[in-house]
């Protein structure tokens, strides 16, 4: 009986790692290294609206303008595979703006890439939390539940990662993973489905749909 439970644990440990893999692969999501495309998300733009609710002083407009330039640094450090180095850059922006939304979602990705997926956590739902109206953070934090073994609350990311953006591709590519991690074969089939349908050349997606009843 202890062999038997022994060897259900390990193919549940196998499952849960699969599935984590292909969803950084979905979302183009690093599990180790650092892969960034924080391009959309430059210094000047989407500034978090929450900035307009702090104490007039508390942030200067030189040091909202010194962490753009740490984080922009971070994000090429990243790029050019120095995380360490990107990780401090981040860390001196954040401590100038806190609400600096690109240095927020870079050290995030750095954390996870790393394995400290309670901390990239932490980094994505402020990141989440200063624009709901985008999709990576939702991406980037179900993949480190994943990793976690929170299936659930990946999905719950996911459901509102398709509400956001229901053209995003990705967002229903990753949660036909997810809902597959769980289970749950009719919402991974109809996720899988639409995101075949947004984007015809998702193997990912071609293959889910086939696994899931296609």
């Amino acid at each position: 009986m202890a062999v038997t439970d022994c060897n259900a644990c390990s193919r549940a440990s196998r499952l849960t790692a699969a599935s984590v893999a292909l969803l950084a692969t979905v979302v183009a999501l690093p599990l180790c290294g650092c892969s960034f495309d924080l391009g959309s998300w430059g210094p000047d733009k989407e500034k978090p609206q929450v900035l307009e609710q702090k104490p007039t002083g508390t942030i200067s407009g030189q040091s909202v303008s010194d962490a753009q330039g740490h984080a922009a640094r971070g994000q090429a450090l990243a790029k050019a595979g120095k995380a360490d180095e990107a990780l401090a850059e981040f860390d001196r922006a954040l401590a100038l703006d806190p609400y600096n939304v690109p240095a927020l979602y870079g050290r995030g990705l750095i954390y996870q890439g790393e394995k400290q997926h309670e901390q990239a956590i932490v980094d994505f739902t402020a990141a989440n939390g200063l624009t709901p109206q985008r999709v990576e953070p939702l991406l980037a934090r179900a993949t480190s539940y994943l990793a976690i073994d929170k299936a659930k609350e990946a999905a719950s990311d996911l459901d509102e990662a398709v509400q956001t953006d229901p053209n995003s591709a990705q967002a229903w590519s990753a949660r036909g993973i997810t809902y597959e991690r769980l289970g749950d074969k009719a919402k991974a089939f109809a996720s899988y489905g639409r995101a075949l349908a947004l984007r015809p050349k998702d193997e990912a997606a071609r293959s889910g749909l086939a696994r899931t009843g296609g």
